[in-house]
């Protein structure tokens, strides 16, 4: 039995196709899912467009944001059942005796190999995923929400795990794609006050984080200068650097207070072109943050099923997977957050 796939066959721009794929087989830990629902993130898209600093196994399936049905278990496998509906965490290999993976940091394992580039992911009819990475999704959550799991979780890591913040802060969110929005929906929840900048090119997802999510839009350097120091002409609280180029960093750095803090979530392959005094001179906290382990998901799945966090207002549309091209274009283009696709 085979499925369609949309795979990211070689390294060079425009190298993904829809080509047919054998059902997987799956180990003794193993449980095979049938896809639902699967997100396309920008990570995928910067595969497509070859605008990506990651290693890539080639030929592989795309898709790391999914959730589904469990149809077979390997034979180890204990406390699921058939028929049960889970989402995916996305480090499918990890391993265990790494000192990171003992604390729970499984994320951080340097030999971690996670789904859409190290092995075949969910832009398919069928995935094969390790037991140890599912999590139940509550009736009460469609499964095409439930996919975008994991995007959430990428935004509660950066703003709650690895970022000092308290309610009342004021925190600028730069860059109003997928993970800027919902990190800007979470800084919320957190009660802070949230501007999120982008170009006027972004008016589309800037009005969406605007309208759902209670964010304060900018749009240019001037108008997040002028907002970040309108409390008290210090600068704003925290900053999250959602987009990772060199300018947004510089800007980050630009507009955050003394001893404030600044969180670079976005990747940016291109080296920084500017000083890195004023990290010193303002003693500022930079702080990375990636991916993110099983507290955070169960934590972000109770957001979800309780509905402070939703991210219907992000899901622009629902493509089948023979249209993956056009679900990938509309999100490339700006023309919405987030496309689902559905195999």
């Amino acid at each position: 039995m085979s499925s369609a796939a949309v795979i990211n066959f070689a390294p060079e721009a425009g190298s993904v196709e829809l080509r047919e794929l054998k059902r997987p087989e799956i180990g003794d830990d193993d449980v095979l899912l049938e896809v639902a629902a699967v997100g396309v993130c920008g990570s995928d898209l910067h595969q497509w467009t070859s605008n990506h600093s990651w290693p890539v196994n080639y030929p592989v399936v795309l898709g790391h944001e999914f959730g589904g049905h469990i149809i077979e278990r390997g034979s180890k496998v204990s406390g699921w059942s058939e028929g049960d509906r889970v989402v995916s965490e996305t480090a499918a290999i990890i391993n265990n005796d790494s000192p990171l993976t003992r604390r729970g940091l499984y994320n951080l394992d340097p030999d971690r190999k996670g789904f859409g580039y190290g092995v075949n992911g969910a832009m398919t009819k069928h995935v094969r995923v390790p037991a140890r990475c599912l999590h139940q999704v509550p009736e009460n959550l469609a499964l095409n929400h439930a996919c975008l799991t994991e995007p959430c979780c990428v935004a509660y890591s950066a703003v709650v795990t690895n970022t000092r913040m308290e309610p009342g802060d004021r925190v600028l969110v730069i860059g109003p794609g997928t993970i800027g929005i919902l990190c800007a929906a979470v800084a919320a929840i957190r009660g802070a006050d949230v501007a999120i900048l982008g170009l006027e090119s972004d008016r589309n997802r800037l009005d969406i984080a605007a309208q759902s999510y209670g964010c304060t839009s900018l749009t240019g350097k001037e108008e997040a200068h002028n907002w970040a120091r309108e409390r008290d002409g210090m600068g704003a609280d925290v900053v999250i650097d959602a987009a990772g180029v060199s300018p947004t960093l510089k800007l980050s750095l630009d507009v955050v207070r003394p001893a404030g803090w600044i969180t670079k979530v976005g990747w940016g392959p291109k080296p920084l072109d500017f000083s890195l005094d004023p990290l010193i001179q303002k003693n500022v906290t930079l702080q990375g943050s990636f991916s993110h382990n099983w507290p955070i998901w169960e934590r972000v799945l109770a957001l979800l099923s309780s509905g402070k966090l939703d991210v219907a207002p992000i899901i622009g549309g629902t493509w089948p997977i023979s249209e993956w091209h056009t679900a990938f274009e509309k999100m490339h283009q700006g023309e919405v957050v987030k496309s689902v696709l559905v195999p």
